[in-house]
């Protein structure tokens, strides 16, 4: 069945079909406007505010997404969360926005970016009390937003006495591993505390395939493949503790800590589908480690008058990883020892100040330091690989200064906008055997945003924005340690251009973008809402992995293949995205009873990119799928306390051509994500979930220019999960 025919034809309809359910006349919404010039209160995030009010009161388009639609599915993870997000996919535990790579999009904690080690597929949806995403960036935060910014609010301290208890087990393969979430919350006078903790395991198994052109003991041509067994499981636990001190009406202390910690096992045995010559195939493989992340952020506010408002805050982040890797050639084993620690200090404040009645101007800054040091310890055989970088010391270091101001002005009922600039100087070093590098840049993000509101009561509007916005290369991308491929551990043999060694590059620069986003937003009087927009980026100094052959150099005596990232070239951009979502009876009308608990929601999203020093076709950026869409509902049983629901995504086959030697095509993707709710009593439910249903297998096929080939393929297994939730 042709799974993308139907999606398209689904969003058409849900299109077509709700128009003239838009064209009636609105009730009365969900509220007035807030008067003018009093922009401080106007943007302060109450309960009462549904996820669509907080939505189109907004200075800035964002997508919000509250506590119902993080517990819907039961998800033990927020990076599940994310996957049936418009506009969102989550690649190797990162979300990336309009298709485009996780460097690209900017991960907050609390309006804060995230620190090096923060792992959200290790977060509980539980310790968090909304996601918000913004298409654009905000001179506020970090201009490091070229595809858009995720905003991770966790829970505050409860104004009144919270036990809260979740305790799960999930389900992939073997037998069942658990999983509990237990939130203590109390007011002690002025002070109010929130201590939620996570502990979980996982155990998941699953099978892979290889395949290479080569030939058999005779000097055939054949297809060398070869199957393995991925095993891959662990545990880990994590705590968002939140304390906050109202010293008065006006003021307040909080202070946020963060701690995950987790260990993990990876295990591949692997087995040729016959006896060949060539190619030099996957070897088995044992991997193991630990990571750390500890995170502690004070903020005090203080409102010294209806008009002033000062913010101050300052944070400091340690994460740290071992990783242990094991490569079992037949004859002397591969063994690799990393350490890595990451150490940030932020400190941040800003002013605002409420001008007349229409004006709110915000002036602020934004300092970070941030270093990274690694150690890595490769031995064949028991011997050194690499003796002169075996045990040394490589680090990178990035310091950030920025500064901003913004005026958010609402010029009259219909129209408003936002104005903001913001400058950054980051300033890298990258050190190590014979390295020594400094690199400096400035950024000048200028950016506005543009509300128009169609009718007085605000339900159409159009948004617009021009950015500029910035990618800065990862400190991982920095280091200069040469690292040779484990199929050829010994640097005296020439290695293969699909089997590269890989090198850091500390003289990258940061990519620099700007940006142009139009959507059209209608808000229905029923809590549902369509929106439809389209973006365009131009960027320059784009950062992509270049294979190049390199002559022989003090490291190693022959040529190899090897593996760099490199300001490689400009490149564009653009899209087109649509959401629609809302109770069927207020979408169709003609086809639901008004009364039927029935919601709907659907996304379409469609993007087309070009990178300038690649000829096409298929020049794209790097995992940029040319469409993806979401179909979901959700429905409460009439007279049980039983609610259910699924969502479905998919992605079509794509191939990017990466350079005018190498191209990589990527299979269609399908997730499907189920769930059903039994409400026991007021305060006790029972969920049962299953994600990634009838999984479609992975496969990624490496092309040259001459016809040799690498293909992987990975065969999926959904993931089951049963909850208890308690209020006790």
């Amino acid at each position: 069945m042709k799974i993308h025919a139907i999606a398209k034809a689904c969003a058409l309809a849900s299109l077509t079909t709700a128009l003239p359910a838009w064209a009636q006349e609105a009730p009365p919404g969900l509220g007035g406007e807030p008067a003018s010039g009093r922009r401080l209160d106007r943007v302060e995030i109450t309960g009462r505010n549904t996820d669509s009010e907080l939505r189109r009161r907004a200075p800035v388009a964002k997508q919000i997404y509250g506590r119902e639609e993080l517990d819907k599915y039961g998800d033990t993870s927020v990076a599940d969360v994310l996957k049936r997000l418009p506009g969102v996919n989550v690649s190797d535990g990162s979300p990336r926005m309009r298709g485009l790579g996780s460097g690209y999009t900017l991960i907050l904690i609390n309006g804060d970016p995230a620190p090096p080690g923060f792992k959200l597929d290790q977060l509980d949806p539980a310790q968090v009390e909304r996601i918000e995403v913004t298409k654009g960036p905000s001179a506020e935060h970090s201009a490091q937003a070229v595809a858009g910014a995720i905003n991770i609010i966790l829970k505050e301290a409860p104004r009144l006495s919270q036990r809260d208890l979740r305790l799960g087990a999930g389900y992939n393969i073997e037998h069942p591993v658990p999983s509990a979430t237990f939130t203590f919350g109390e007011r002690y006078g002025p002070v109010s505390l929130s201590v939620p903790v996570s502990a979980f395991q996982w155990l998941q198994v699953m099978k892979t395939s290889t395949e290479r052109p080569g030939t058999d003991q005779n000097d055939n041509p054949v297809v060398a493949t070869q199957h393995g067994r991925m095993r891959n499981w662990g545990h880990a636990f994590n705590s968002a503790p939140r304390a906050t001190w109202k010293i008065s009406d006006d003021e307040t202390v909080s202070l946020q800590g963060f701690a995950q910690k987790g260990w993990w096992n990876n295990s591949t045995r692997l087995t040729p589908d016959g006896d060949y010559k060539t190619p030099r195939l996957d070897d088995d493989t044992d991997n193991q480690g630990t990571w750390q992340m500890l995170r502690a952020n004070v903020q005090w506010n203080n409102r010294f008058s209806e008009t002033q408002k000062w913010e101050l805050k300052a944070g400091v982040q340690d994460a740290k990883a071992h990783i242990e890797n094991r490569t079992l050639p037949a004859v002397d084993p591969v063994d690799a020892r990393l350490d890595n620690r990451d150490r940030s200090l932020t400190q941040a404040g800003k002013y605002s100040q409420i001008l007349g009645e229409e004006h709110t101007v915000t002036v602020g800054w934004d300092f970070e330091f941030r270093k990274r040091d690694e150690v890595r310890v490769t031995t064949v055989g028991g011997e050194p690989q690499l003796p002169a970088l075996n045990g040394e010391n490589f680090g990178a270091r990035i310091r950030r200064q920025a500064f901003f101001i913004q005026d958010e002005w609402e010029i009259n009922p219909q129209w408003s906008t936002y104005f903001g600039l913001r400058h950054e100087r980051i300033v890298t070093t990258s050190r190590g055997v014979d390295t020594d590098v400094r690199n400096s840049s400035s950024v000048l993000s200028p950016l506005w945003h543009l509300t128009y509101k169609l009718d007085p009561k605000a339900r159409d509007m159009i948004r617009a924005s021009v950015t500029r916005s910035y990618k800065a290369p990862e400190l991982t991308q920095m280091l200069g340690r040469y690292t040779l491929n484990s199929k050829f551990q010994s640097p005296d043999v020439p290695n293969e251009e699909l089997s590269p060694d890989r090198v850091g590059n500390p003289g990258l620069k940061p990519e620099l973008a700007t940006g142009l986003d139009v959507a059209y937003e209608k808000y229905l009087a029923g809590g549902g809402l369509f929106s439809i927009g389209a973006f365009h980026r131009s960027i320059n100094q784009l950062i992509r992995n270049v294979i190049t052959l390199e002559p022989p150099n003090a490291l190693v005596p022959v040529a190899r293949y090897v593996i760099r990232p490199t300001n490689f070239s400009r490149a564009t951009t653009s899209g087109v995205e649509m959401e629609l979502k809302g109770r069927a009876g207020e979408l169709f009308p003609s086809l639901f009873d008004p009364k039927t608990a029935l919601n709907l929601r659907s996304s379409l999203s469609v993007y087309r990119s070009r990178v300038k020093a690649v000829s096409g076709p298929d020049n794209r950026l790097d995992q940029q799928q040319p469409w993806t869409a979401n179909l979901g509902f959700d429905y409460r049983f009439s007279g049980l306390p039983v609610t259910t629901g699924a969502n479905l995504n998919y992605t079509p086959v794509y191939t990017v051509r990466q350079t005018d030697r190498q191209s990589v095509e990527f299979s269609r993707n399908r997730g499907l994500d189920v769930f059903a709710q039994w409400m026991v009593t007021p305060k006790t439910s029972v969920r049962f979930s299953a994600n990634n249903l009838f999984p479609l297998d992975a496969r990624a096929e490496t092309t040259l220019a001459g016809g040799d080939y690498y293909a992987t393929g990975r065969q999926l297994k959904p993931w089951f999960q049963l909850n208890l939730e308690m209020k006790l």
